[in-house]
């Protein structure tokens, strides 16, 4: 080979340089904004994913709405239960005492006119001999 055919392969393996070069250098500068443009298509699934949250976020929030209606509902159902259950002890305690002091009465009226017979008897018994 001659110097002109070394020269020409020279000047060829430089273009080629120069060619590899720029392909590398364009793809270079293109790869970020292809890496950029990549969280575009996936913000679908963020979106998604903030979206579940909110979801699961408003349904924690009517399940503890729900809860506290129904503990308050409670609430209010056992305390006016047990104003209904007092007052109705109230009544019955007063009825049993009553009840009890008219038939301790009625024992004590009943003893002392017995007691009153057996005395009277006892002083008739012991006037007339038999």
């Amino acid at each position: 080979m001659h110097a002109e055919g070394w020269q020409c392969i020279l000047r060829g393996m430089k273009s080629e340089r120069y060619l590899t070069a720029m392909v590398l250098g364009a793809a270079l500068v293109c790869a970020p904004a292809l890496g950029w443009s990549q969280p575009s298509q996936d913000s679908g699934a963020k979106q998604d994913l903030k979206a579940a949250g909110h979801e699961t976020k408003d349904a924690a929030k009517d399940t503890g709405h729900g809860v506290k209606q129904g503990t308050t509902k409670a609430v209010h159902a056992t305390e006016s239960g047990t104003k209904k259950t007092v007052g109705a002890t109230e009544k019955g305690t007063k009825k049993a005492a009553h009840a009890t002091a008219h038939g301790t009465k009625k024992a004590w009226e009943k003893t002392k006119n017995t007691t009153k017979g057996a005395v009277k008897g006892g002083e008739e018994g012991a006037k007339t001999p038999q």
